[in-house]
């Protein structure tokens, strides 16, 4: 997630590259007015049903793998325990074959939480990814409909309640939810 702030950036130059030019131009012409809106894509996605959807599948993935990763942190505790209760009365071989047990499954451990974290957050951004390509879909099929000429997200010093449509597009995500 350390990418978003500069993802916000790019989004921000994307969206002065596309309204530089009404700006170079001069205004246009008087029996021509042109329709802009703003669109808030991070409340749209959070306030999605597809997103809420998507986090519940997501939970549904890892409980196994959580799970499974639990029982082998119980096991290693174990054996430290009994390293440390019996040590005292264990054979050097016996002790050194358990503390090399203990040291093989930690660093498994460890080699499968760092796994399961990847594995996380690739699919946390493949679901976002999706969901945010939905949101432009809905959000291109909306102007079209209301006739806007441009769209712009974030990166906004101001605007104006009026020209959002993120209300709009979450209702649209909503309909489409609802209906499959």
């Amino acid at each position: 997630m350390p990418r978003i702030p500069v993802l916000n950036l790019l989004r921000a130059l994307i969206g002065m590259v596309a309204v530089a030019p009404l700006l170079a131009f001069g205004s246009p012409p008087a029996d021509e007015t042109y329709r802009i809106a703003v669109v808030d894509p991070n409340r749209v996605v959070e306030s999605s049903p597809q997103y809420e959807a998507a986090g519940k599948a997501l939970q549904g993935e890892v409980e196994d793998r959580e799970r499974n990763l639990r029982e082998q942190q119980d096991q290693v505790a174990e054996l430290q325990r009994k390293l440390e209760r019996d040590g005292d009365l264990m054979s050097e071989n016996e002790m050194q074959r358990l503390k090399n047990d203990i040291r093989s499954r930690s660093r498994k451990l460890k080699y499968a939480q760092d796994e399961f974290q990847e594995d996380v957050a690739l699919r946390k951004n493949e679901l976002r990814t999706k969901l945010a390509k939905q949101v432009q879909e809905v959000v291109v099929e909306l102007a079209k409909e209301l006739e806007i000429d441009l769209v712009v997200s974030e990166g906004l010093v101001y605007y104006s309640p009026r020209i959002d449509i993120s209300d709009k597009v979450i209702e649209r995500l909503k309909r489409e939810f609802s209906s499959k």
